[in-house]
């Protein structure tokens, strides 16, 4: 599984403005897929954030790039798809700080937001977070494209009830912590979820774009 259920409601769930969804795909970039993505993205005339990991960029820095310059939104997912958890003291803060340099290093651009690898929000994450200057923020909505059996269609099936205004939508555009190829259900999925959207008036976008009218998270929230 990619990520968990998110909590109820709370400032880093990433409610934003009435007319707009934030659409955001992890686990990238992948050079097998996340291209596919770039190019359908294009298609449809939609931008997204895209929250990577740090290992996955370091190993794919043109993609990295063309995240940038085809205007989306890049983030930081950890360098890792670890469990804040499970893992060692002073690992995950080591690991954001990585991850944003290499962003900057790469890809000419300053990261705005953290999402933590399976929607798990340490207090040391939370606090190496505010020490980069990122926003944590999770999901309202999730496709749960992560497995074999997921389809275009049961991706859109599952995002369908939360797709309302200030919705910020969880995709993945890598299999790298899920079934292989699964990815191929959220490409299938986009144009659904673009057109469902824009039917009702909606707008799709980034996060940069949504509003998240809720204070910056502080250890002690999750």
């Amino acid at each position: 599984m990619a990520s968990a259920r998110p909590p109820p409601d709370s400032p880093s769930r990433g409610r934003g403005g009435a007319r707009h969804v934030a659409l955001t795909l992890d686990d990238g970039p992948d050079a097998r897929s996340t291209p596919l993505f770039l190019d359908e993205l294009a298609r449809l005339g939609c931008h997204a954030t895209f929250f990577v990991l740090g290992a996955m960029l370091q190993r794919n820095p043109g993609i990295g790039r063309r995240i940038v310059a085809d205007g989306h939104e890049i983030a930081v997912h950890g360098w890792h798809h670890d469990n804040a958890l499970k893992t060692r003291p002073g690992r995950v803060a080591a690991e954001m700080r990585r991850t944003v340099r290499l962003i900057e290093d790469v890809c000419g651009a300053t990261p705005a937001w953290y999402r933590p690898p399976y929607g798990v929000l340490s207090a040391e994450a939370l606090l190496a977070a505010r020490r980069d200057n990122l926003r944590p923020v999770l999901w309202t909505a999730w496709g749960k494209d992560w497995t074999a059996s997921a389809t275009p269609r049961s991706v859109l099936a599952e995002l369908a009830p939360g797709l309302d205004g200030g919705a910020t939508l969880l995709l993945h555009d890598s299999d790298a912590t899920s079934a292989p190829g699964a990815w191929r259900a959220s490409l299938g999925a986009l144009p659904g979820v673009v057109a469902t959207c824009r039917a009702t008036g909606l707008t799709v976008g980034p996060l940069r774009d949504h509003e998240v009218h809720s204070p910056r998270t502080s250890p002690g929230h999750s």
